[in-house]
């Protein structure tokens, strides 16, 4: 099968479309290649062309779902996010904010934000923030958030490992706390909107980040693509907003009960 590549400028805009960041990763990938199975027209945000093109190829040919793009985009930088958010034809049905990296040591941005930071929390904040009017034009419309069980540490005089000792597993987890956090406080502003917003755990899964991390995985791709997709299309997902889920089930989430600490995350990210 010859396949064509288009971006997302290309796209039916009758299709019902979903945004996905860190696409050509393990989850990601599987999470995009699960939508194009149910007819959405599936947009892949990435930084690497060739993977890109890639992962699209064997989605199309996977699904014969003709209606999967790619985007390229740095989710480390506003600008980068601003300018994808500029160009975006239409409305956006669903946002899935997967992206995330691990580097073992204290890397920077060009504009000298510690990485993790700036792309596993302050990514998936300006991906909302910028495509905040895009998906109340497609309202219902959905926002889910790749986040984790292993979260905490969060320490907001800090948060990008100046005064303390850098390791990418603490400044891992405490991204996944503010992640969830940060669906909390989206949810709240998105409400009148009808944009649902969501976090929840993809599972256990063996990929780059997880490598980079020390871990393997159990669990294969497709099934920690499940809850997340599950969250972008079954009526739960459109229905509840601001929770937290784990293996297609609502979780508790302590992190989320703090209201203070949620709005205090929410202006230092909005500082930036």
């Amino acid at each position: 099968m010859a396949v064509q590549y288009h971006k997302a400028q290309d796209r039916d805009e009758g299709k019902r479309t979903v945004l996905v960041t860190g696409a050509t990763g393990a989850i990601g990938r599987a999470i995009a290649q699960q939508l194009a199975e149910q007819d959405y027209a599936v947009v892949l945000a990435a930084r690497n062309e060739q993977k890109a093109r890639l992962a699209v190829g064997q989605i199309k040919c996977a699904t014969d779902n003709e209606h999967v793009y790619f985007e390229l985009v740095d989710l480390s930088r506003k600008s980068a996010i601003q300018a994808l958010a500029d160009r975006w034809p239409g409305k956006l049905d669903v946002l899935v904010n997967n992206a995330g990296t691990t580097p073992r040591r204290r890397l920077e941005t060009l504009e000298g934000i510690e990485m993790q930071w700036a792309t596993n929390v302050l990514g998936y904040f300006w991906m909302m923030q910028a495509f905040a009017e895009k998906l109340k034009e497609a309202a219902p419309a959905r926002v889910i958030n790749v986040a984790s069980y292993w979260a905490g540490g969060l320490d907001l005089s800090d948060p990008e490992f100046k005064q303390r000792r850098y390791d990418n597993g603490s400044a891992y987890r405490q991204s996944k706390q503010a992640d969830r956090m940060l669906s909390a406080a989206f949810a709240e502003r998105f409400a009148p909107g009808r944009v649902t917003v969501n976090a929840c755990h993809p599972g256990d899964v063996n990929s780059q980040l997880s490598n980079d991390l020390g871990f393997g995985g159990s669990e294969s791709p497709d099934a920690g693509a499940r809850t997340p997709v599950w969250l972008a299309t079954d009526p739960t997902g459109g229905r509840e907003t601001g929770k937290y889920f784990e293996h297609m089930h609502e979780s508790q989430d302590r992190f989320t009960s703090d209201r203070s600490a949620v709005e205090a995350l929410y202006e230092i990210c909005l500082s930036y």
